[in-house]
């Protein structure tokens, strides 16, 4: 983006704008900041606004979900603390749930203000004209979360929803709230996909399409935020908002109501919208770091009910987002496991990249021989094996990526298996501690990392089901230091696959599978994998604090001929065969809303 265009956007901020952009630019520093500032700039491939009036529920349908009589029809009762509301605010957030399709639901609004006349007024002439509107009046202003917990007390709903006092809710939203629970009557937790307004709510932009429940992400931000519903029995068990946890009250209380829900809904429609202006800290973080903190506090919470000792969180330069470093445990033997044939100098690029950069000592390394031809590798390997961690092992056969590493993983000593291309070079010092805390969680049985090309764009970043068809990288192509949709490229999260060009995987989980499925010899053996292992109850974490350049394909060579042509038809058949259900309804880790055609979280047309 030419420099003249920032310019041109700097002359039409408000004052307040350049003023917070002034702080951004002392938080982040010159470079990061126009990174950043590039990168909000940069137009949406899919224009927000037209795609959201071309997808939200149109007047036929809404008047098709006000004549559905559902088996189930709980009573909802949305939450709203409230204090010093401006008037239009407060009018259209109640017209928001007047305007409801589904009509069984209860408005419970605690008024911390009553000393306000005009919202008094407000407030009572809506709950004179309508039933369904509680109003309970607060002596004082009590904290936003003694003030939620004030509505709760008040709501007499089976499930009680959160709703801001200055956002509004789709006219949709209780509806497909009540359709997920008939669909799922076990599900005591629902949230939704959200965006955000401007004040005069004229414009939509930011949508936040989200991945159904994801706990990493979770731990790396407050994904989940609006609209979020919980079973009444549910907040009767685990409590309601904490004072001490001002600020991130509702991301505390999320973590405490995830922990306990026996089935999480998602449901991927924006039903929820979070209206911005000048004081909201949806537009303006810089003035809440207390929040940060008290997220950060919601974190280590969760942390501590889960029973993992000894992680620590930490603040990321992106405020609101948090890095979760768990801790080593002992000292377990890893096994690293390197295919090979030929290309002696890429090789000794990774060998000599371990060496230098890898701080963890009790590792191996199996050199996986297969049909090398030169005297140069032969060379290289005989100096290798004069080292007392390295061992070369020989696989007879033509080249089969899955039967290969099988072979090797029933050699090697190691509790944990790190499948590594010939063609990564290591750059994270301490690479395999970061791995190895992460796979050594119960949940966890393989880590990924991310990887780049060698002119410093991602190459991996995690793997989408769907995308390409089967299967693809996100945030592919996309200049490192970018941090993608809503960061993802740099959070650590869960997916469904992970390359295996730099793969840390728990040997428990590959026993338990089997290992590597053999009728995949070159593509889509790793996701495979990953899918297996996550079918088995794993989780598969994407750790974008390990860091490689990889050199993709250069030892194999591109698929060129029509025997591999016809080979990769066959393993994408494969694919499509045994994953169809998956392909079908979609990758959980993903959004439906978003396209499968890109790497780059846009939206799906």
């Amino acid at each position: 983006m030419a420099f003249s265009t920032v310019l041109r956007f700097i002359k039409k901020l408000k004052p307040y704008n350049i003023v917070k952009g002034l702080r951004y630019l002392r938080h982040y520093g010159p470079k990061e900041f126009f990174n950043r500032l590039f990168e909000r700039l940069e137009p949406d491939e899919v224009p927000y606004e037209p795609w959201y009036e071309s997808h939200k529920a149109s007047r036929d349908e809404l008047a098709r979900q006000g004549r559905q009589t559902f088996a189930y029809a709980p009573l909802i009762s949305v939450a709203v603390p409230a204090y010093h509301t401006p008037e239009t605010f407060l009018r259209e957030m109640i017209d928001s749930l007047k305007n409801q399709s589904y009509g069984n639901w209860q408005l419970v609004i605690a008024n911390a203000s009553p000393d306000d006349e005009s919202m008094s007024r407000v407030l009572k002439d809506c709950a004179d004209h309508d039933a369904r509107i509680v109003v309970k009046v607060l002596q004082e202003n009590l904290g936003i979360a003694e003030n939620t917990n004030a509505a709760f007390s008040a709501a007499a709903g089976d499930y009680i929803g959160l709703l801001d006092h200055d956002d509004v809710l789709a006219p949709d939203a209780l509806y497909e709230v009540v359709s997920l629970l008939n669909a799922e009557r076990k599900t005591d937790v629902i949230y939704t996909d959200e965006d955000k307004v401007t004040t005069d709510l004229s414009e939509h932009f930011q949508p936040h399409l989200k991945p159904d429940f994801n706990l990493d992400l979770l731990r790396s931000n407050n994904y989940i935020c609006h609209f979020f519903v919980v079973k009444r029995s549910l907040i009767e068990r685990v409590g309601g908002f904490r004072k001490e946890f001002d600020g991130a009250q509702d991301y505390d209380f999320i973590f405490r109501c995830v922990e306990n829900a026996a089935k999480i809904g998602h449901i991927p429609r924006i039903l929820y919208h979070w209206r911005t202006h000048k004081t909201s800290t949806a537009d303006n973080p810089a003035s809440k770091m207390y929040a940060f903190e008290a997220g950060k506090r919601a974190i280590e919470g969760n942390l501590k009910r889960m029973g993992v000792v000894g992680a620590s969180v930490s603040h990321t330069s992106d405020y609101g987002f948090y890095d979760v470093t768990y801790p080593v445990i002992q000292n377990p033997r890893i096994s690293i496991i390197i295919p090979n044939k030929d290309h002696a100098d890429l090789l000794k690029q990774c060998m000599d990249s371990i060496a230098e950069l890898s701080t963890y000592q009790n590792y191996e390394i199996l050199i996986v021989e297969n049909n090398s031809e030169k005297t140069e590798t032969f060379d290289y390997y005989r100096e290798l094996e004069k080292r007392s961690n390295t061992r070369i092992i020989t696989y007879q056969g033509e080249f089969n990526f899955s039967a290969i590493n099988n072979f090797a993983v029933s050699k090697a000593e190691g509790d944990f298996l790190i499948l590594l291309n010939n063609d990564i070079r290591v750059i994270t010092p301490g690479w395999m501690e970061s791995l190895l805390s992460n796979c050594q969680r119960p949940e966890v049985g393989v880590v990924g990392s991310k990887l780049y090309y060698p002119d410093d764009t991602i190459q991996h970043a995690g793997i989408i089901i769907g995308i390409g068809g089967i299967a693809g990288h996100a945030f592919l192509g996309m200049k490192r230091n970018r941090t993608g949709y809503l960061h993802k490229a740099s959070l650590q999260m869960d997916y469904s696959a992970v390359t295996a060009a730099c793969m840390m995987v728990k040997r428990e989980a590959f026993d338990k599978i089997g290992g590597f499925e053999e009728r995949l010899t070159v593509a889509f053996n790793d996701v495979d994998l990953c899918l297996r292992i996550c079918r088995a109850g794993y989780l598969v974490v994407y750790d974008p604090h390990v860091e490689m350049y990889h050199y993709e394909s250069k030892s194999r060579g591109s698929e060129d001929s029509r025997e591999k042509v016809r080979r990769f038809q066959t393993e994408i058949e494969f694919m499509r065969t045994r994953w169809i259900g998956l392909l079908k309804k979609g990758d959980p880790y993903y959004n439906k809303n978003l396209t499968l055609s890109k790497w780059n979280y846009s939206l799906r047309p």
